[in-house]
């Protein structure tokens, strides 16, 4: 049975929260009359909880609004339907938390860790998440749209049918990634690594990608349209019924990638390197592509358009 929650009655009591902490205190560390930290259903909106220790504590519920948790440890807490609207979560520890149904929306959570936390169905929507770090986290219809999250470390994250439209993910390591259906519309993610990620059916149409490293990644059934890719890596990445359509892929690297039904139709591959004449013939190119000698397409082997200038 889940302990009382003191704070239910007269959530303004300062001394009530004290003591709810010392005693959690006690239960993490084995002392008798130690009990854990149950805040569900608190209203705790603007509390100062700066490095409180609610480690695999309670907080369902809770209402932590503007709250201040700047340094706590929040790790392998359970925290689900609270409203955590434009907290402060600088430098919290998170890791192997449960959040589920939360509302971060506008959240500070820069320099904090979520490593290996599960996340489901929570928004941290306009929140600064710079330089996060989420290592092994399991993503599952999360919403970051509009988020800032450069810098952060999404590597060897499992992502399922997550917004991240519009965020900013400039310099983000997301290398050994699995992303499915995820969403990156209108995103910028220039310098980030998605090397040997797992990127499939996701959407990055209209995406600014500039330098982003793809490199072994597989990409297939994804969705570029439109995307600003100048000087991306994209070797030895299966990009199988993936969709260029209308992207600016200057300069960008090809070698020994897989294209087989790739769309680079109005593609503008100008100075693109590695690409071999039977990549670009498994590939779908029109009279609007720009191929990488900048002759116009469609491809036809044997001219050497496939050589960059």
């Amino acid at each position: 049975m889940d302990p009382v929650n003191p704070l239910a009655a007269d959530p303004s009591r300062v001394a009530s929260l004290r003591e709810v902490l010392m005693a959690h205190l006690a239960w993490l560390e084995l002392r008798p009359g130690g009990i854990r930290a149950n805040l569900t259903d608190a209203s705790l909106n603007e509390v100062n909880l700066e490095r409180a220790n609610l480690h695999r504590a309670i907080l369902n519920g809770a209402g932590l609004v503007g709250a201040n948790l700047t340094g706590a440890d929040l790790g392998g807490a359970v925290i689900e339907g609270a409203d955590l609207r434009d907290a402060i979560l600088s430098g919290a520890d998170l890791t192997s938390a449960e959040l589920t149904s939360g509302n971060l929306c506008g959240c500070l959570l820069a320099e904090a860790c979520l490593a290996e936390a599960t996340v489901r169905m929570t928004s941290f929507n306009g929140g600064n998440l710079r330089e996060v770090r989420m290592p092994e986290a399991k993503l599952h219809e999360c919403d970051f749209s509009g988020a800032v999250l450069q810098s952060a470390g999404l590597h060897h994250i499992s992502a399922f049918e997550t917004n991240f439209s519009h965020a900013d993910l400039e310099n983000a390591l997301l290398y050994h990634a699995r992303l499915h259906h995820c969403r990156f519309t209108g995103a910028n993610a220039s310098g980030a690594n998605f090397g040997s990620a797992r990127v499939q059916y996701c959407d990055f149409r209209e995406s600014v990608l500039k330098g982003t490293k793809f490199n072994r990644a597989d990409l297939s059934g994804t969705d570029f349209c439109r995307a600003s890719m100048a000087g991306c890596d994209l070797r030895e990445a299966r990009l199988n019924a993936t969709d260029f359509s209308g992207a600016v892929l200057t300069g960008a690297m090809f070698a020994a990638a897989e294209t087989f039904t790739a769309d680079l139709r109005n593609a503008n591959l100008q100075g693109a390197r590695g690409f071999t004449a039977v990549q670009l013939t498994r590939a779908r190119t029109d009279d609007r592509t720009i191929l990488p000698s900048g002759r116009p397409g469609p491809f036809v082997k044997g001219l050497g358009s496939e050589r960059p200038y």
